[in-house]
C-alpha cells in the first residue's frame, strides 16, 4: 500500500512541474479569454452610423510598391466611405521601382478618390510624420500598400470612433489574403500559410480583441490602425530611433497621453501570406527586437517585481520574455529525462497531454472567431473549413517560439535594423565562428596526429 502511495504521489509531483507553466501561462488565460469574448460577443452592439461622416485622411507608406500599390488603392476605391471626404496620401520613402508610374495610372483609373503624392528622402518614421502634419480631417488612418482594405472597414472605423468619445486610437484586424494563400503550389507552403492565417485570427480576433476589452492592448497594428487627429498630433509623433514605430507611437499615446487603445474587430485589412520561411524568420525577429527595443525606453524605470501585478505592460512583458527562458529550459528537459532513464511512456505520455491542452486552447479562440466572423460570410466559412489545422497549431506556435526567442538573444548584442539577418546567413556565420572557436584545437590535434604517425 505504501509503495501505491509514493508511485501515486512521484506521479503526481512530476504531471504538476510538467504541467503549471503552461497552465498557468497559456490555458487559463485562454479559458478565461474565452468567457470574456463570449460574453462580449453577446453583449456587443453595432455602432450606429453617424448623420454626416467626417472628414479623414489615408495615409499609405510607399517602399518599392509597384506590384501591389494598384491593389491597394482599388480597395480604398471601393470602400463604402463617402470618396469626397476622404483625402489620400501617398507619401514616399526612396523608392527604387516605378510606384509613381503606377500612381499616375491610378489616378486615371480611380479618378474619384482625392489623392497626393509626396516625397519623403528620409525613413519611414519621418515620411509618416511627414504626412502626419499635413493631413486634414477629423481621423487620421494608416495603412500598408501591400494590403487591401474589405469594403467596409474605414467605415466601421469611423462609426466605431463616433460611437466612442472616450476612444483615441484603434488597431483594425490584419490578416493574410486567403485567396492568395489557396493560390499557393507548393502544398507544404500552403499548409503552412493556412497555419499563419489561422495565427492572425487568433491573434487580433482573440488575443488582440480580448485586451481591447481590458484596454490592455499592448502595440497598434502598423499595418492597419487609426486615430483621432487631435490625440496623434500631440505625441511626438513616429520615432526614427526604432524599427517598431507603431509599438513606440502606441506606448507614447498610453504613457504620454494617458488615452486608451482599443480594437475594431469588424475592420479587416488583408496582407500578402508570407513568402517563405527565411521572410518569416528575418519578420518576427525584427518586431521582437523592436519591441523590446521601444519597452526599454518607456519601461526601464518601471520593471520591478510589483509592476507585475499593477501594470500590464510589464506583465505582458514578462510573459513574452521573461517566461521564454524557463519554457526554453522546459523543453530541453525533456531529453534530459530520457538520459535520466525516466520511462518512455510517461514521457511521451506528459507530451501529447500537454499538446491536448494546447489543441484545446486553439479550440476556444476557434469559437470566438467563428463568432466574430458571423457577418462575413465567406471568410467565416473558409475559416470554419481549417478546423482541422487546430491539430498543427501547437507545433505552428512553437517554431515561432524559437524564431522570436533568436530575436530576444539576437537583441542583446545587435542594434535593430530593417535588415535582419536571415536564417542561413545566421547558420552560415554561427559555423564560421565554430570554425574559428575551434581551430587552435584542431591544429593541435593534426599535430599530435601527425606526430604520432610519423615515420622515417
Amino acid at each position: 500500500m505504501g509503495a501505491f502511495l509514493n508511485s501515486i504521489i512521484e506521479h503526481m509531483i512530476f504531471w504538476m512541474a510538467w504541467v503549471i507553466i503552461p497552465l498557468a501561462i497559456e490555458i487559463i488565460p485562454a479559458v478565461g479569454n474565452f468567457f470574456i469574448l463570449l460574453k462580449k460577443r453577446i453583449t456587443m452592439k453595432k455602432a450606429a452610423a453617424p448623420v454626416k461622416f467626417p472628414e479623414i485622411t489615408i495615409i499609405i507608406p510607399i517602399y518599392n510598391s509597384s506590384e501591389t500599390l494598384e491593389g491597394c488603392l482599388e480597395s480604398v476605391n471601393n470602400s463604402d466611405y463617402p470618396k469626397d471626404s476622404m483625402r489620400i496620401m501617398l507619401v514616399n520613402n526612396c523608392s527604387k521601382d516605378n510606384s509613381f508610374e503606377i500612381f499616375c495610372l491610378c489616378q486615371q483609373k480611380f479618378s474619384g478618390l482625392q489623392m497626393q503624392w509626396m516625397n519623403a528622402m528620409q525613413g519611414k518614421s519621418k515620411a509618416l510624420n511627414l504626412a502626419l502634419f499635413n493631413s486634414e480631417g477629423k481621423y487620421i488612418i494608416h495603412i500598408d500598400s501591400d494590403g487591401k482594405l474589405e469594403p467596409t472597414a474605414i467605415r466601421h472605423i469611423v462609426e466605431k470612433f463616433e460611437a466612442n468619445p472616450n476612444i483615441h486610437s484603434l488597431t483594425g484586424v490584419v490578416l493574410t489574403d486567403p485567396d492568395l494563400i489557396e493560390e499557393t503550389d507548393n502544398f507544404f507552403m500552403r499548409i503552412f500559410r493556412r497555419c499563419e492565417f489561422l495565427e492572425y485570427c487568433q491573434a487580433f480576433l482573440a488575443g488582440r480583441n480580448f485586451e481591447s476589452e481590458l484596454d490592455s492592448i499592448y502595440t497598434l497594428s502598423g499595418a492597419f490602425s487609426a486615430f483621432r487627429k487631435s490625440v496623434i498630433l500631440k505625441t511626438r509623433m513616429y520615432n526614427t530611433d526604432t524599427v517598431c514605430e507603431d509599438t513606440h507611437v502606441t506606448f507614447q499615446i498610453r504613457k504620454i497621453m494617458k488615452k486608451n487603445v482599443h480594437l475594431c474587430e469588424d475592420a479587416l485589412f488583408y496582407v500578402d501570406p508570407i513568402e517563405g520561411l527565411d521572410k518569416l524568420y528575418t519578420q518576427r525577429q525584427r518586431w521582437q527586437i523592436g519591441e523590446l527595443e521601444v519597452s526599454n525606453m518607456f519601461l526601464k524605470n518601471e520593471l520591478k517585481t510589483a509592476g507585475f501585478f499593477s501594470n500590464f505592460l510589464i506583465r505582458i512583458l514578462s510573459f513574452d520574455h521573461t517566461f521564454a527562458f524557463p519554457r526554453m529550459i522546459w523543453y530541453f528537459a525533456l531529453i534530459c529525462l530520457a538520459m535520466m532513464n525516466y520511462p518512455f511512456s510517461l514521457i511521451a505520455g506528459s507530451v501529447l497531454v500537454l499538446y491536448a491542452l494546447y489543441t484545446f486552447s486553439a479550440f476556444l479562440f476557434y469559437l470566438n472567431i467563428i463568432s466574430y466572423l458571423k457577418n462575413m460570410k465567406n471568410l467565416r466559412k473558409y475559416y470554419a473549413k481549417k478546423f482541422y489545422l487546430l491539430l498543427l497549431m501547437p507545433l505552428y506556435n512553437m517554431y515561432i517560439f524559437w524564431i522570436r526567442f533568436a530575436g530576444i538573444v539576437n537583441s542583446i548584442k545587435r542594434k535593430s535594423s530593417w535588415k535582419t539577418l536571415a536564417f542561413k546567413d545566421e547558420r552560415k556565420l554561427f559555423g564560421d565562428i565554430v570554425k574559428k572557436d575551434f581551430f587552435p584545437l584542431k591544429k593541435i590535434i593534426t599535430r599530435i596526429h601527425n606526430f604520432v604517425n610519423y615515420s622515417e
